[in-house]
């Protein structure tokens, strides 16, 4: 055994963590530069307002339908990663089923009631802030089993 630790072992790479990331930032971050930069940034271009109002109703609803495979996926790596319990134990899982409630609701208002343009703003929101909370939470990773060499 040498003295350098990172010489001795070398981590296989957590590809599970990696896209649970990878996930997390595509639609997190599509959210939140939608609604926070790109709509606002149209404004300040000096766009009509009815202009900027008919990108963001096509593009809400397609960053909404990305957050919801993203989410879906987010819960196989979880499930995969942990167990099927985690979803209702942990609270990325109980946050990974909020953020498919809301992703459902909000698609199916689309449809249902199209004139509810504050619902939808609420729930594309509470989605976002949602995506923070999940981003603060800690990757998912499987349960390490003792090492029979350490002792």
């Amino acid at each position: 055994m040498s003295k350098f630790a990172t010489s001795d072992r070398v981590a296989a790479p957590d590809r599970a963590a990696n896209a649970w990331v990878l996930l997390q930032t595509l639609w997190v971050g599509g959210i939140w530069t939608l609604h926070f930069l790109v709509l606002p940034g149209l404004a300040s271009v000096g766009l009509a307002p009815l202009l900027i109002e008919e990108v963001a109703r096509t593009l809400v609803p397609q960053m909404v339908g990305v957050a919801l495979g993203a989410a879906l996926l987010q819960v196989l790596l979880l499930v995969r990663q942990r167990s099927a319990s985690a979803l209702w134990r942990e609270r990325s899982g109980q946050l990974l089923l909020a953020v498919l409630a809301l992703s459902l609701a909000f698609l199916v208002s689309l449809i249902v009631w199209p004139q509810a343009l504050r619902w939808q703003l609420f729930s594309y929101l509470v989605l976002a802030f949602f995506g923070v909370l999940l981003v603060l939470q800690p990757v998912p990773r499987r349960p390490v089993a003792a090492d029979p060499q350490v002792g």
